[in-house]
């Protein structure tokens, strides 16, 4: 591999929503794509799958919860191909499942971990690697239009500034977990849902590193949004969704190959390739 050869890279990308997205990838990207998982045998099996339709996606163990685990996949990007040019951040977490029993002071903390500072730190080792005209999407979820009401009118104005940094965003995300921990998340303004709590994090995110890229990087034209699948028939979500996986890549596609010239969408939220104020 050469530096001058592209590459796009998938997270989460051995099923689903992550799969359909690398399957069209493979299809229309101009380079190389990277399937990420983070059980290695589930990994290979997809790429096999891909094989089996003549497509060649490469494939890279990633756990978003190790930071050694991105890392070693920072180097492998550095190493072979000097950059990164698409990036779509896709893997994440839900407890959904009837009859899930696990306490909500876990599932705040095992979803904040991958939903949120998954990609807070694969970003942040990853984005310095994108090269100009380069595209970032980060999956998050319209469940933000029903949890972001249910928090505080503080914390609503908190998540809406335009002025949040990182820091205080990752601070924001902790507390929710520490709360939850401590049995007084409702009391502190927050709503019941980890996975909406992650996912206004994620669109949140999105909106501070567009932000950074503009101010540190304006010439170079990368865009970075935040989208939202839909409801696609997944494991996390269940068989009676309403859209099929491959429905459910579309937008994140989109967004993964708008045109070199394009100037928007940054830093917006998208669903089915409109940009929602959120």
């Amino acid at each position: 591999m050469s530096s001058c050869t592209r590459v796009a890279l998938v997270t989460g990308a051995n099923k689903g929503i992550g799969f359909a997205v690398t399957r069209e990838l493979c299809r229309r990207f101009p380079g190389d794509v990277v399937l990420t998982a983070r059980d290695e045998a589930r990994g290979r099996a997809a790429v096999q799958q891909l094989q089996a339709e003549e497509l060649s996606p490469r494939f890279h163990q990633l756990d978003v919860d190790d930071l050694q685990s991105i890392r070693a996949l920072r180097d492998f990007l550095r190493r072979e191909y000097g950059g990164l040019d698409v990036l779509v951040n896709n893997a994440g977490i839900a407890f959904n499942k009837e009859g899930d029993t696990t306490p909500f002071p876990i599932v705040a903390e095992v979803t904040m971990k991958t939903n949120f500072f998954g990609i807070l730190d694969l970003c942040t080792e990853l984005l310095p690697l994108i090269r100009p005209q380069g595209r970032v999407v980060n999956v998050s979820s319209r469940m933000i239009f029903v949890d972001l009401p249910n928090c505080s009118p503080e914390l609503q104005q908190k998540f809406r500034s335009e002025t949040i940094t990182e820091e205080e965003l990752a601070g924001l995300m902790n507390k929710f977990v520490e709360d939850a921990k401590n049995g007084v998340h409702e009391k502190e303004g927050w709503p019941n849902s980890a996975y909406g709590v992650s996912k206004i994090g994620v669109t949140v995110l999105s909106r501070i590193q567009a932000r950074k890229l503009s101010e540190e990087r304006r010439g170079d034209k990368i865009l970075l949004n935040a989208c939202c699948p839909g409801w696609v028939r997944t494991d996390m979500a269940g068989p009676s969704a309403t859209k099929s996986p491959e429905e459910g890549a579309e937008t994140p596609v989109y967004l993964a190959l708008l045109p070199p010239n394009a100037k928007a969408p940054h830093g917006e939220f998208v669903q089915n390739k409109n940009v929602v104020q959120w």
